[in-house]
């Protein structure tokens, strides 16, 4: 399954030089191991920038106990 999420462009920029390799999410949607996120840079102005990342992702953290209604997801970068 493809998620398109989008990103402020702090964490985009992390993400993208590999830096950052998880993200805390609200769990909206069935995350699953193996699944890939479009994570779509997204400014403060409510608009997208045009810039993506692709990642996989290889964990899916239930986080409820400390964030209810969050997991945690780690990936690795597509691109």
């Amino acid at each position: 399954m493809i998620h398109d999420l989008k990103i402020l462009p702090v964490h985009f920029h992390a993400v993208k030089f590999g830096k950052k390799r998880a993200e805390l999410r609200k769990a909206d949607r069935n995350f699953s191991v193996g699944d890939t996120l479009n994570l779509r840079e997204w400014t403060e102005k409510d608009s997208y920038t045009g810039r993506v990342v692709d990642a996989r992702i290889t964990h899916v953290c239930d986080v409820g106990e400390y964030a209810p209604g969050y997991v945690m997801l780690s990936f690795f970068l597509l691109q």
